[in-house]
């Protein structure tokens, strides 16, 4: 497990407090006094969004130092499966880029008590990196129309004029693209579809969906996956959670008539700028991602990657773990924690203090 220095002891100090306090999620005690130590114990587990595993490696390392009776299980299954995983009672809780849909929202859930339901929990935002490995090309502007046609299998080769018009003074090679999608179901394959169906529906015309909907480019298992092959590959470009991008170029997105790079702030900026989905559960924080922005000092390709929970668990032992768990991640202990161990962008004043309420309504 990667073991990070990020937040220090009060990041520490805080895990404990939530461990052992009844008090509000996100509340730390005045006096800031961790008590006799920790009273959770046992075994608990997640599984989900790959793009949350440099953040759960970070955020458990943190919390099971401070709850020494308590392991941590995350599996970065991808959000597809994290989400069925928790319906079905396999895990505790699940990490994922897509939030519950109407119809997986009018399912049973197994680990939750009886007329109880789950709720979607903003625990992450991050840009979703475009990724290219092109030998001699450093830079690339790409905007959405052409990024669209990359991965739909219209525009094959790098010197295609679609993108040379976007990069003037840069040599394209005579090479064909290779475009590397994530062949699991996965939230940043939703997210990164999203973003084109409502900036290029002229040529994104499938609607977002967790699995990638065309028969072109080459298929990866998990965010691992798609940066190997990229990273491995020549012609190669994918899509993936920033905190992933390593030492992979990335392209700039066309947002009005400048081209942007992609930095935590301005991918919050978008999220900021959202509304949430309508008629859901009043602790439910899902948001509708307005992707059509024009101002520069925003990146649209972003993903929110939440904390799905029962409103009420039927173990009153793993409801007490997971309101106390979700209450330190999102914590600005446990934020920071994110954005030093995963480049993410802090979530909002505004918004943690949603987050707080909606973790401390869960029984």
């Amino acid at each position: 497990m990667k073991i990070t220095r990020t937040g220090g002891i009060a990041a520490l100090a805080l895990v404990g407090a939530l461990a052992l306090s009844s008090c509000a999620a996100n509340e730390a005690p005045a006096s800031g006094d961790e008590g006799d130590g920790s009273t959770l114990s046992g075994t608990f587990n997640g599984a989900g969004a790959s793009s949350q595993a440099s953040a759960q490696d970070a955020w458990i390392a943190a919390f099971q130092t401070a709850n020494p009776d308590v392991t941590i299980n995350y599996e970065p299954s991808g959000s597809g499966a994290g989400r069925e995983t928790f319906i079905a009672g396999g895990s505790d809780w699940a990490g994922s880029d897509s939030a519950l849909s109407d119809d997986e929202l009018a399912e049973t859930f197994a680990a939750c008590a009886a007329d109880a339901t789950a709720i979607d929990i903003p625990t992450y935002i991050s840009p979703i990196a475009v990724i290219f490995n092109v030998e001699g090309v450093d830079e690339l502007n790409l905007d959405a129309a052409t990024l669209a046609k990359i991965f739909t299998g219209d525009i094959t080769n790098w010197n295609d004029p679609a993108i040379a018009a976007l990069n003037e003074g840069t040599t394209l090679p005579d090479l064909a693209i290779t475009a590397v999608h994530r062949s699991d179901d996965s939230g940043t394959t939703k997210n990164f579809a999203d973003y084109l169906n409502q900036v290029a529906p002229e040529v994104w015309t499938e609607k977002p969906a967790d699995a990638f909907p065309f028969q072109s480019g080459e298929g990866a298992q998990g965010t691992s996956g798609v940066v190997d092959a990229v990273a491995n590959g020549r012609g190669t470009i994918g899509y993936a959670d920033a905190s992933r991008a390593g030492e992979l170029s990335t392209a700039r997105i066309k947002v009005g008539d400048e081209f942007v790079a992609y930095t935590p702030e301005a991918a919050a900026a978008v999220v900021a700028g959202s509304p949430l989905v309508e008629g859901r559960e009043a602790n439910d924080l899902a948001f509708t991602l307005d992707r059509k922005t024009t101002d520069p000092s925003h990146y649209p390709l972003v993903l929110v990657s939440y904390s799905i929970a029962c409103t009420e668990y039927a173990d009153a032992a793993k409801g007490e773990f997971v309101k106390a768990y979700l209450g330190y991640i999102t914590s600005p202990e446990g934020q920071q924690v994110a954005a030093e161990s995963a480049g993410a962008a802090p979530l909002s004043d505004d918004l943690s203090a949603k987050v707080a309420e909606a973790i401390a309504s869960i029984k």
